[in-house]
């Protein structure tokens, strides 16, 4: 019975320090994590790695209408790295007057640039391969 209530006591612990990885349940520790997790990802050139965390937008750039419609802007986390956001906006709803300055939370999928990264399929896929992602700006979810 001891051995049960340590286990519990440990996987609860755990779930309080990283969250459950749904929108909202962030914490420091878990920013803090995340932003380590992005840190390692950046240093070994990854790709094609499901990640969550959040910054503030310091760019917000023109969408790119070449093949799938992507709104693109720029994150900086709390760390100093730098992502790139590119938001399907063919699959998910648009974030409305993004401007800098504001927070934004996300999941999706890294790919390593020279600049930080960019994190894409922020969106649900439709044809269900592949893990949904999403954004997240006070409290409104875009998938």
């Amino acid at each position: 019975m001891k051995k049960f209530l340590v286990i519990a006591v440990l996987v609860a612990g755990l779930i309080a320090l990283f969250g459950r990885g749904s929108p909202g349940t962030g914490n420091g520790g878990a920013q803090l994590a995340s932003d380590q997790m992005l840190a390692d990802a950046y240093a070994n050139h990854s790709e094609h790695l499901q990640v969550q965390g959040g910054g503030h937008v310091i760019a917000v750039l023109p969408d790119d209408r070449e093949g799938s419609r992507h709104q693109r802007f720029i994150l900086r986390l709390d760390s100093g790295q730098t992502l790139l956001i590119a938001h399907n906006i063919d699959l998910a709803s648009r974030i409305d007057a993004l401007a800098e300055g504001e927070l934004i939370t996300f999941s999706g999928e890294y790919v390593w640039n020279e600049n930080g990264g960019v994190v894409h399929w922020t969106h649900r896929d439709p044809e269900r391969r592949h893990p949904d992602g999403w954004l997240q700006r006070g409290g409104q979810l875009y998938q």
